[in-house]
């Protein structure tokens, strides 16, 4: 049997976590990150892991503010999903957003159901502005972003 473990990423996990967030960026199921963007915000993600020491998952949590941060760059490999693997490291940023004092989180995905189950309630992207100009401007899907605005209340 095949043991997993979540844990807070590491400088030797960036090149996996690189190519996992590639293969579904290539399906343009979310943004792709460079080496570089993904060491500068290393602190952000937590990886979920195999006894075989493979990187299975990823999710960051990125602060945008006193009391807002944003769940992204959630990817599951395709053959751990519906095991819930996600729903393990949505929990851990939540928890992770709870310790940091942060009230609110939110995420823009085409995962609407998936992140409904998790409490997260539609929002209009107009109500998030500090990801606007923070993020959202340097986009190349910007003005005409698809994705969806979720929020979660602590």
């Amino acid at each position: 049997m095949i043991e997993i473990m979540i844990r807070k990423a590491k400088t030797s996990d960036v090149r996996s976590i690189q190519t996992l967030l590639a293969h579904f960026a290539d399906q343009g199921l979310l943004l792709p990150r460079s080496l570089s963007e993904i060491y500068d915000h290393l602190r952000d993600y937590t990886v979920i892991e195999t006894s075989a020491d493979n990187i299975i998952g990823v999710a960051a949590l990125n602060i945008c503010w006193e009391d807002l941060a944003e769940v992204k760059s959630l990817a599951v490999r395709e053959d751990y999903q519906d095991k819930g693997m996600g729903r393990q490291l949505v929990k851990q940023c939540l928890s992770e957003a709870s310790v940091l004092g942060v009230r609110r989180v939110f995420t823009l995905t085409y995962q609407q159901k998936f992140f409904e189950n998790l409490g997260f309630k539609l929002v209009d992207k107009s109500s998030l502005p500090h990801k606007i100009w923070a993020d959202c401007l340097k986009c190349p899907k910007f003005p005409d972003c698809d994705e969806i605005a979720l929020l979660l209340e602590l």
